[in-house]
């Protein structure tokens, strides 16, 4: 994570999500040429604002948390870029999902 990201704090329900990479290589170790490349609708959360406010003016917190991996719309949110490393600030209710470990017991 970059430094900048550190001091980088967003506000009210927006979330600062890093991308994930699409695949370079198929499953067969054949190189793909970038305008066969999918593009990814996963990422990182890497920092969140504190939530919005209510009728009332209590904060409703944001569902995610730092670290949480989600699944994005294919488009919305500002694109960032935080020392030549690209970000994705959107809202917490554009978030589709998040992705969260099962036990298999």
């Amino acid at each position: 994570m970059a430094s900048a990201v550190k001091h980088f704090v967003p506000l009210f329900d927006r979330i600062l999500i890093s991308r994930a990479v699409a695949a370079t290589k198929s499953k067969g170790g054949i190189m793909l040429p970038e305008s066969s490349q999918k593009k990814v609708n996963e990422g990182t959360v890497v920092a969140c604002g504190p939530g919005s406010l209510d009728a009332e003016g209590d904060v409703i917190p944001v569902s995610v948390s730092v670290g949480d991996k989600v699944l994005l719309p294919e488009y919305g949110g500002t694109k960032l870029t935080l020392e030549d490393e690209e970000y994705l600030l959107i809202r917490d209710s554009e978030i589709l999902g998040k992705f969260v470990k099962v036990n298999s017991e």
